[in-house]
C-alpha cells in the first residue's frame, strides 16, 4: 500500500475513535478534554484529507484503490461526526440538519456513480470547496460548544456557540446550493452525452 492510500486509511481508523470520544464511554471529561481531544482529532482527519489526494498527485501514485476510498472515508468520516454530535449537542446540530447534510453528500456520490457509468465526472465546485470548509468549522465549533458558550481571553470574547449554531446553518445553506449546482452539472452533461449517443446512432444507421 503506498503513501497516499495508508494516509487514507488513516483516516477511516479515526471515524471509530472520534464516535469513541463523543460517546459517554470517554470518561477523561475534566476541563473540556473530551471536546477539545474530539475537535483535534476531527482536524487532523480533515487535514489528511488534502495531503493524501495532493501526495497521490505528485508523487503519481493515483490508483484505483485511491479513488475508491478516499471518497468513502470523507463521506464517512462526515456521516459520523454529525450522527454522533445529534447525540452530543442535540441543542446546536437537530436532527434534520443531520439529514439535509448526509443526505446532500448521498445525493452527490449517486450521482458520480451515474456519471461514471456514463463516461464522464462531475468536477468539484468551488461551491463543493466552501462547504467543506464550512462544514469543519461547523463540526468543530459544534463539539467545543458542547463545552462552552463563549472563550473569555481578556478584553476577547469568542462566541463559540453563535460560531456553531451560524456553521451549521450556513451549512445546511450552502450543502443545499451546491447539490443544486452539483445537480444541474450533472444534467447538463447526462443530456449533453445522451445527445451524443443519438447522433452517433442516426449515423451508424445511415452508414452504407
Amino acid at each position: 500500500m503506498n503513501l497516499p492510500n495508508s494516509i487514507t486509511m488513516s483516516r477511516i481508523a479515526m471515524i471509530p475513535l472520534l464516535l469513541w470520544i463523543l460517546s459517554p464511554h470517554f470518561t477523561w471529561k475534566s476541563g473540556g478534554a473530551q471536546e477539545i481531544s474530539a475537535s483535534v482529532l476531527f482536524i487532523l482527519a480533515s487535514i489528511t484529507d488534502g495531503v493524501d489526494g495532493y501526495l497521490a498527485r505528485k508523487r503519481g501514485q493515483i490508483t484505483t484503490m485511491g479513488m475508491l476510498l478516499d471518497p468513502l472515508a470523507d463521506k464517512v468520516m462526515v456521516t459520523a461526526a454529525i450522527v454522533a454530535l445529534v447525540a452530543y449537542n442535540p441543542d446546536v446540530v437537530k436532527v434534520w440538519i443531520a439529514v439535509v447534510i448526509i443526505g446532500r453528500e448521498f445525493l452527490i456520490s449517486g450521482l458520480r456513480s451515474i456519471a461514471s457509468s456514463e463516461g464522464f465526472t462531475i468536477q468539484a465546485s468551488d461551491l463543493g470547496k466552501l462547504k467543506t470548509v464550512i462544514q469543519i468549522v461547523a463540526v468543530v465549533s459544534a463539539i467545543l460548544a458542547h463545552g462552552w458558550d463563549n472563550w473569555i481571553f481578556g478584553p476577547l470574547v469568542i462566541p463559540v456557540r453563535w460560531i456553531a449554531i451560524a456553521g451549521v446553518y450556513f451549512t445546511v445553506l450552502v450543502s443545499t446550493i451546491s447539490a443544486v449546482d452539483y445537480f444541474i452539472g450533472f444534467w447538463k452533461q447526462i443530456d449533453h452525452a445522451s445527445s451524443d449517443r443519438r447522433k452517433s446512432f442516426v449515423l451508424t444507421r445511415r452508414a452504407p
